[in-house]
């Protein structure tokens, strides 16, 4: 099966991206650990489409997190120029971070159409198990984050864990996942409402 033409789009422009990344980033060691994970993303995605495409929105929706969690492995998610946000809602915080957990929620979408589409789960059940499923990863990479901070130590360590000082940083990560999964959830409510068809086999 030919892959979708959006999936290929948006792969040239990643390539183009994960190559600036590479070049120069922070940190090494730090990149090498934050990138592995958004390839296997990419490459699970790729293996998925050549089974069952997936629809526009779900591309879309999908490559927001590699996009900005490629970036995030360049700088370290704390050193990310983003001032312009920080500056928009008034703090001295980097939060380029809580953007792009918020940004992890949207996989919600992709897993609720595959379960839709493949007729498992009624859409109530779809949209509850998707949303469970980004929570349960968030706690999950939480719990990465503490043992590869713990295990690398130091400035290393700091930067990958990025809560620049704040004790509720793990916390407030998985909410911000949680309600990027809300919202794609929402999108998703909205189009199947307007097109009931939508995600039919």
């Amino acid at each position: 099966m030919k892959a979708p033409k959006i999936l290929t789009f948006l792969s040239f422009f990643y390539i183009a991206l994960f190559v600036f990344s590479a070049i120069s980033p922070a940190s090494r060691a730090v990149w090498i650990a934050e990138i592995t994970p958004v390839v296997l993303i990419l490459g699970i995605v790729w293996f998925i489409s050549f089974k069952q495409p997936l629809s526009k929105t779900a591309y879309s929706l999908l490559f927001v997190w590699i996009i900005m969690h490629t970036i995030g492995a360049k700088y370290t998610f704390a050193e990310v120029p983003f001032d312009w946000f920080n500056n928009l809602i008034g703090s001295e915080r980097n939060h380029y971070d809580r953007v792009a957990h918020f940004s992890i929620g949207f996989y919600a979408y992709p897993i609720a159409e595959l379960l839709i589409r493949n007729k498992l789960a009624k859409p109530w059940l779809a949209a509850c198990f998707a949303l469970f499923s980004i929570m349960s990863l968030a706690a999950g990479y939480e719990i990465i984050e503490w043992w590869y901070a713990e295990l690398a130590g130091g400035d290393e360590g700091i930067a990958f864990l990025g809560s620049q000082g704040d004790i509720w940083d793990a916390q407030k990560d998985m909410l911000c996942d949680t309600l990027g999964a809300i919202t794609a959830l929402i999108i998703m409510k909205i189009q199947t409402t307007l097109n009931p068809k939508r995600f039919s086999i």
